[in-house]
C-alpha cells in the first residue's frame, strides 16, 4: 500500500463542512494527510496558483461566487492540481459544466463515505498524471515539428552528444558567410565564433536544458560573420532523451535576427531619447535620478543636483523666425549645455524649451553655482540662425538631491518650482529651491484649481465704478470690474487672481464672462436711465485676451446678442500690453475700432514709452495713470506733465479720464485743467449693481462748491 503523504487543499467557506470533510479524510489517510483549509474564493485561488497540491476538494458554494467559477479561472491559468467539485445537491447541469471545465470528479456532500472519497481522489490523481503525460508528449511533437518547419529558412544543427560532433546545415554556414567546406563538425566551430561577452551565458543556457532545468533551449547571442563583424542570432534547440531520461542528441535551428535586434535597440533608444536633440528624455532622466537617489541611500555623504532650465522668450523665436529655426536653436542649445558639464552628468530635454541638467556628484554646493553661471555665460554667446545672430537667456531652477527626497519626480518638481521663481524675479537668473517655494506652489495650485471651479460654480461677481463727467457731475458711464466671491477667503480683488488667470489662460473664458455680463447690465441701465450721450461701459482687455485670435468675433457676437450700440462700449487696454509688440498692437486696435467700439489706453503715462507712438495708435481715449493724479498740485512738476498730456490729447482729439481721483482738490484742479472725466474713490469705490444703480438715480450737483461730488466719497 502506498504510504506517501497526501497534500490536499479544501476550499470550503462553511466551518462545519470543513470539520466533517477533514474527519472523512482522516479516516482514510490518517497521519499521512496534510490538509490545507482555505475558507474563501480569493485565498483558494491564490493557493492553487502558488502551491502544488496532490488534489483539491472544492465546494460549489463560495459566497457570491461559485466553485465552478474558480475551477474555470485556475484551469485557464494552467493550474496542474486535479480538482474534485463538492456540492450539496444533485444537479446534472452543474455536473456537466464541472466536467467541461476540467474537474476530475463531482461528488455530493452527505452521500459519500471514506471509501468513495479515497477512490475519487485516487482516480483524480491518476487522471491528472495521465493528462500531463499526454500534454508533454504533444508539446514535444509540436516543438520537433516546429523545428523542421523552421529549417526551410533557418540554419539547422544536430549535435551528437556521444561523439561530440555537430552537423551544421549549409544554411547555418551561409548565415555566417561561409561556404560548405569552410566549417567542420566540431562544437568549437560554433563556440569560438560567439562573442566573448555572450559565450559563457550561451554555454550555461545549453547546460540548463541538458540538465532538465529548462524545458527547452533558446538563446539570443552575437556570432562572428566571415567579414569580421558580429551578427545577432536566435538559436533554439531540444534534447532527445533515451528511455532512461538521458540526453543523447540535441537538435535545433539558428536564424539571423540582426535587423530585428537593431530595430529593437533603435526603439529602446527612441523611447528614452528626445527625437529632435537626441538627448535623454524625461523617462531616462527620471530613471537616472532614481538610480542616484538609491545610491544616496547607501552613501549618505553623496550629493547631486538638478538644474531645470527654461529659455526666456523662446516663443518669439518660433513666431518671428519659424519653427525650423527654433528647432535649430534647441539642438545648438543642447550641445552648449553638454559642453558645460562632465561626461558623468546628464543633459536632458523634457520638451519644448525646457532642459534639465543632472550633476552627478556634487561635493560642494558652490560647484552647482559655478555650473549655473557657466551655463548662463554659454547661452549669452550669439546663436547663428539663418544668417541672423540671436542672443538668448534662460531662467534656471536648482534643487539639491538629499535624503529628504523619496522620488525622482519630487526632486524634478522642486527644481521646476525654483525655475518658476526665477522667471517671476525677472528671468535671466538662477534660483536655489527652498521649502517656502513649495508652500507657495501648493497655494498657487490650490488657487488655480479654485479658479477653474469658480467659473463652473459662478462664484464671480461684477462690480462697477462710475466715470464722472467733471464739468456736469453726471455719471457718464461705468467701468466693469470682476470680483471673486471665494468660499473660504471671501470677496477677492482682481489683483489677487487676475495674474494667475493670465498665466493659466483662464483669463479668456473669464474675460468673455465679464464682457457679456457688463453688456447685459448696460442694456438695462440705458433702458431705465436714458441720457445723451448714452451711458457707456468700460471693460478691461488683458494682454492675453488682446492676442486671442477670436477676440474680434467674441466681441461682435456679444454686441449682437445683447443689442448694445458698439459706440457705448469702451475697451481698455494697458499701455504696457500695447508696447510689448507695437506693430501687432496697432493692427489689433484698428480691427477693434472697425467694430465701432471705443478704444482706451489704460494706465497711460506710466512708462512714457508710448508717447512717440501715440499719434499712430487708433484709439479714442487716454486714462491717465493714478500716479500722476496722486501728486498733482498747482504749479508742480506733475501738474505740468498732466497739463502737457491733456494738451497732447486735445491735439489728437482724444478724450481723457483721470484715474485715482481721491480728493476734492484733485477733482477741482483737473476740472480747471480741462480734463473731461474723472474716476476714483472721491466719487465712488467699485460697488455692486444695486449701489451703482442708486448712483444713476441721484440728481447731479454743480461741482463748483466744496465737498465731494454727489456726496459719494469713501
Amino acid at each position: 500500500m502506498n504510504q506517501a503523504p497526501l497534500r490536499a487543499a479544501l476550499i470550503e467557506d462553511d466551518e462545519d463542512d470543513h470539520v466533517l470533510t477533514r474527519a472523512l479524510l482522516r479516516d482514510v489517510y490518517g497521519d499521512r494527510l496534510e490538509l490545507e483549509w482555505l475558507s474563501s474564493y480569493e485565498t483558494g485561488r491564490a493557493a492553487l496558483l502558488r502551491w502544488p497540491f496532490d488534489v483539491c476538494l472544492l465546494d460549489y458554494r463560495l459566497g457570491r461566487r461559485t466553485g465552478l467559477d474558480l475551477l474555470r479561472e485556475v484551469t485557464a491559468e494552467g493550474c496542474p492540481t486535479p480538482i474534485i467539485l463538492l456540492t450539496g445537491t444533485e444537479d446534472w447541469d452543474v455536473d456537466f459544466e464541472a466536467m467541461r471545465a476540467g474537474a476530475a470528479d463531482y461528488l455530493i456532500k452527505g452521500q459519500i463515505d471514506g471509501r468513495q472519497l479515497e477512490r475519487a481522489i485516487r482516480y483524480a490523481i491518476g487522471f491528472a498524471a495521465e493528462r500531463q503525460r499526454t500534454l508533454e508528449s504533444l508539446r514535444l511533437s509540436e516543438e520537433r515539428y516546429a523545428l523542421a518547419v523552421r529549417g526551410a529558412n533557418d540554419g539547422i544543427w544536430d549535435w551528437d552528444l556521444k561523439s561530440n560532433s555537430i552537423y551544421y546545415a549549409p544554411r547555418w554556414k551561409a548565415i555566417l558567410g561561409h561556404r560548405e567546406d569552410e566549417v567542420g563538425d566540431s562544437p568549437d566551430e560554433w563556440f569560438s565564433r560567439v562573442h566573448p561577452h555572450d559565450r559563457e551565458r550561451l554555454k550555461n543556457e545549453i547546460d540548463d536544458h541538458l540538465n532538465g532545468r529548462r524545458a527547452h533551449f533558446e538563446s539570443e547571442h552575437r556570432i562572428r560573420h566571415s567579414d569580421g563583424d558580429y551578427r545577432w542570432v536566435l538559436t533554439r534547440g531540444l534534447g532527445v532523451r533515451d528511455e532512461r531520461g538521458r540526453v543523447s542528441r540535441m537538435a535545433g535551428s539558428q536564424s539571423d535576427i540582426t535587423a530585428h535586434k537593431l530595430a529593437e535597440e533603435r526603439l529602446v533608444h527612441d523611447a528614452f531619447h528626445d527625437s529632435l536633440t537626441d538627448l535623454p528624455n524625461r523617462a531616462l532622466l527620471l530613471d537616472r535620478i532614481s538610480q542616484r537617489l538609491r545610491l544616496q541611500k547607501r552613501r549618505h555623504d553623496s550629493r547631486f543636483a538638478l538644474l531645470f532650465l527654461d529659455v526666456d522668450g523662446f516663443k518669439l523665436v518660433n513666431d518671428s523666425m519659424g519653427h525650423q529655426a527654433g528647432d535649430q536653436m534647441l539642438i545648438a542649445l543642447g550641445r552648449r549645455l553638454a559642453s558645460c558639464v562632465s561626461l558623468f552628468d546628464t543633459v536632458s530635454r523634457l520638451g519644448g524649451d525646457e532642459f534639465v541638467v543632472l550633476l552627478d556628484d556634487v561635493d560642494d554646493p558652490s560647484v552647482v553655482v559655478q555650473v549655473a553661471e557657466q551655463v548662463m555665460s554659454a547661452l549669452r554667446a550669439p546663436f547663428q540662425l539663418n544668417g541672423f545672430e540671436l542672443v538668448t537667456t534662460a531662467s534656471i531652477g536648482i534643487a539639491i538631491g538629499g535624503p529628504e527626497y523619496d522620488s525622482a519626480e519630487a526632486l524634478l518638481r522642486d527644481a521646476d518650482i525654483a525655475m518658476y521663481h526665477a522667471k517671476r524675479r525677472g528671468k535671466a537668473r538662477f534660483v536655489l529651491f527652498d521649502e517656502p517655494m513649495r508652500t507657495s506652489a501648493i497655494s498657487r495650485l490650490e488657487m488655480e484649481t479654485g479658479l477653474r471651479a469658480a467659473l463652473a460654480r459662478e462664484e464671480f461677481l461684477l462690480y462697477y465704478q462710475p466715470v464722472i463727467a467733471l464739468q456736469t457731475g453726471r455719471v457718464a458711464g461705468f467701468e466693469a470690474l470682476v470680483r471673486w466671491d471665494h468660499p473660504q477667503r471671501g470677496l477677492m480683488s482682481p489683483d489677487d487672481f487676475i495674474p494667475l488667470a493670465e498665466e493659466t489662460r483662464l483669463i479668456e473664458p473669464l474675460g468673455l464672462w465679464v464682457l457679456q455680463g457688463a453688456l447685459r447690465q448696460l442694456v438695462r441701465w440705458q433702458r431705465e436711465h436714458w441720457s445723451r450721450p448714452a451711458l457707456s461701459m468700460s471693460v478691461n482687455i488683458s494682454c492675453r485676451q488682446f492676442l486671442q485670435p477670436d477676440l474680434i468675433y467674441q466681441i461682435k457676437k456679444s454686441l449682437l446678442e445683447t443689442g448694445v450700440d458698439p459706440r457705448s462700449l469702451r475697451l481698455e487696454i494697458t499701455e504696457s500690453a500695447i508696447m510689448e509688440d507695437v506693430e501687432s498692437a496697432m493692427e489689433g486696435l484698428a480691427r477693434l475700432r472697425e467694430l465701432g467700439v471705443r478704444v482706451a489706453i489704460d494706465d497711460f503715462g506710466k512708462g512714457y514709452s508710448s508717447l512717440s507712438y501715440l499719434h499712430q495708435f487708433p484709439c479714442d481715449m487716454l486714462k491717465l495713470d493714478r500716479s500722476f493724479i496722486a501728486r498733482i498740485n498747482a504749479g508742480g512738476e506733475n501738474d505740468e506733465i498732466v497739463r502737457t498730456l491733456l494738451a497732447l490729447a486735445r491735439g489728437l482729439r482724444l478724450e481723457v479720464v483721470a484715474e485715482g481721483v481721491e480728493t476734492d482738490a484733485q477733482r477741482a484742479h483737473l476740472r480747471e485743467l480741462g480734463c473731461a472725466y474723472g474716476q476714483g474713490f472721491h466719487f465712488s469705490r467699485p460697488t455692486d449693481v444695486e449701489t451703482a444703480t442708486a448712483l444713476l438715480a441721484r440728481r447731479p450737483v454743480w461741482l463748483g462748491g466744496p465737498g465731494p461730488v454727489m456726496g459719494l466719497a469713501g
